[in-house]
């Protein structure tokens, strides 16, 4: 008896093009090719996104090292992945890669509040999209477990250069001098 073979039809890869023409105020992803809606931040993600932005911006702007900015910011990695990261650092040399109001191209820093519904996607899919794409270092901030991580990129791959739970602080290993303590940063109550 002969086997039957059925064509699947294969999930369409999206790119730059594709994302730039959808016409709804939803906020979207586009990781490696797959549009990620993403679902509007609680109060806590909020508070924390705040307070670590007062503090970069405050410390960037005194030192005149470049822009920090918070999402909703379009970053585009390559023609399949635009991030919005929450918080995006990029130093003067690389301001030259924001063309009309997007950066086109890889952030020194990039920061990611983690929340229930983002776990998976911030903690291995972003975390191995960042690496590959050079971003020189990514935070991941837990607000549930009062955490903050900080990866630094070594020889192309993310090393654990500084974390603190609950009490302490963390340090930059691009922003040279920056250190954030965390007891400063999770004010709110937990959600």
């Amino acid at each position: 008896m002969k086997e039957t073979v059925v064509d699947r039809p294969k999930e369409r890869v999206l790119t730059y093009e594709d994302y730039l023409r959808l016409d709804d105020d939803k906020r979207y992803e586009l990781i490696n090719g797959r549009l990620e809606e993403m679902p509007a931040p609680g109060f806590e993600h909020q508070d924390v996104l705040t307070l670590l932005l007062i503090k970069m911006r405050g410390y960037t702007d005194k030192k005149d090292l470049g822009k920090v900015l918070p999402a909703p910011f379009d970053v585009i990695l390559s023609d399949t992945v635009v991030v919005q990261p929450d918080i995006v650092f990029i130093s003067k040399k690389n301001l030259k890669n924001v063309e009309r109001g997007r950066l086109f191209g890889t952030p020194d820093l990039v920061v990611e509040i983690v929340s229930p519904s983002s776990y998976y996607r911030d903690r291995y899919e972003k975390f191995g999209l960042y690496e590959k794409h050079g971003v020189k270092e990514y935070w991941i901030v837990l607000p549930g477990e009062r955490v903050i991580e900080v990866w630094c990129l070594k020889d192309g791959k993310y090393t654990l250069h500084s974390i603190a739970a609950e009490k302490g602080e963390v340090n930059s290993c691009v922003l040279k001098g920056l250190k954030v303590k965390v007891e400063e940063i999770f004010t709110a109550p937990v959600e």
